[in-house]
């Protein structure tokens, strides 16, 4: 019952300690699965605190499992993106290993938001899910298999790890 009990203690203080956002300087790497209506895949970023509440990045997403209609090559697969966040997990303060960020991307293939959400278990761990909409988008010509594949509303949901 002591080592169930000390067990526990520690966790808790590990958990006290994570902080999902640390402002300038803070670092994350994601990485999860890529969900949306034509293709399944994977997803990678990073993001960079500039200020307190501001970080940029990048993004990239590559589809694995494309509908079978869709004739994807590796560029209609792939996608890089320029992101810009705004960290809110202190503005709106429920939880210091919390955090939500809204944002902003340029990619190859449209111009997009996202919202997204954090949250630590450690200080170096934690889990976090993201919604990605394009705003713009670069062609509206059908015949692309690009369109389909990346110029729709996608989730992504992983891991996230601060560096």
């Amino acid at each position: 019952m002591k080592k169930l009990f000390f067990i526990i203690a520690l966790v808790s203080i590990s958990l006290v300690n994570a902080q999902a956002f640390k402002g300038k300087g803070d670092q994350k790497f994601q990485i999860g699965a890529n969900f949306q209506d034509e293709a399944t895949g994977i997803n990678v970023s990073y993001d960079y605190g500039l200020g307190e509440n501001i970080s940029v990045g990048v993004s990239s997403t590559y589809a694995l499992g494309v509908d079978s209609r869709l004739d994807a090559d590796f560029g209609d697969r792939f996608d890089l993106k320029a992101r810009f966040n705004a960290n809110l997990g202190n503005v709106i303060n429920v939880d210091e290993n919390f955090d939500v960020y809204p944002g902003l991307s340029l990619s190859l293939k449209n111009f997009g938001g996202h919202i997204g959400a954090r949250y630590f278990f450690s200080d170096g761990f934690g889990v976090f899910t993201e919604a990605n909409f394009p705003l713009a988008k670069y062609s509206n010509d059908k015949s692309e298999v690009s369109y389909y594949i990346h110029n729709q509303f996608t989730v992504n949901i992983g891991a996230t790890f601060s560096l």
